[in-house]
């Protein structure tokens, strides 16, 4: 069942360590697939460099186990929370990437002060509250708190990352660390200035709508 979409994550889910954005076995990337509405996560515990496509788990969304032979990750219940309640999001990334969780140990935001934050989130990160792992608390934190950015991070915990598909999440957890990274750094250096509003909704509007390769725009 949904082997295509499984084969995918795996893939998706070596980025993770790829980019640095996990290690061991924390962190999880799930898909919602928009023929079935069933969604595929890893399973708990499973280290990255042995993942296979029979360690992705496929639930209906209210967690039932459709198919699979090991346990969900831990996060499940979030991920199916958000799904719920955002109906455009088909994919979903959770990571403890370093330079963004140190925001979310202090409970700061990362503020848009580069055009790359800009162009990614439209804004700043936001940062919410605190939730106990388990059960839905951390997915009702992320939709309470996420706004239109597509990346979240979780007091005293880590990000979450959403898309219009697994892949799209997966960038946005790189950019979110690629960010992070560089405004922790400018932190040291002095207190880096803000992109005012008009400017940073020109640059996303721009990155949303003009940036990249469009159909109507190649030609043979």
């Amino acid at each position: 069942m949904l082997e295509k979409l499984k084969e995918e994550l795996v893939q998706l889910h070596l980025e993770l360590p790829k980019y640095n954005l996990v290690v061991w076995t924390g962190g999880n990337v799930s898909a919602r697939d928009p023929d079935t509405g069933l969604v595929v996560i890893k399973a708990s515990g499973i280290r990255y460099e042995e993942m296979h496509p029979q360690h992705m788990v496929v639930v209906d969304m209210s967690g039932k186990m459709i198919e699979g032979d090991y346990k969900p990750s831990s996060d499940l219940y979030s991920h199916l929370y958000i799904y719920k309640h955002r109906e455009d999001v088909g994919g979903i990334v959770h990571t403890h990437s370093v330079y963004a969780t140190a925001f979310a140990a202090v409970n700061q935001p990362i503020p848009v002060v580069l055009t790359a934050i800009a162009d990614e989130f439209g804004g700043p990160i936001p940062c919410g509250g605190f939730a106990l792992i388990g059960d839905d608390a951390i997915g009702r934190v992320v939709v309470e708190s996420i706004g239109k950015s597509p990346a979240v991070l979780l007091k005293n915990h880590g990000v979450f990352t959403i898309g219009k598909n697994a892949r799209a999440a997966v960038k946005a957890a790189v950019m979110t660390e690629e960010n992070a990274r560089t405004v922790w750094l400018a932190m040291q250096i002095g207190t880096p200035d803000e992109i005012p509003p008009e400017d940073v909704e020109k640059l996303h509007r721009r990155y949303s709508h003009d940036y990249g390769q469009h159909k109507e725009s190649i030609h043979d």
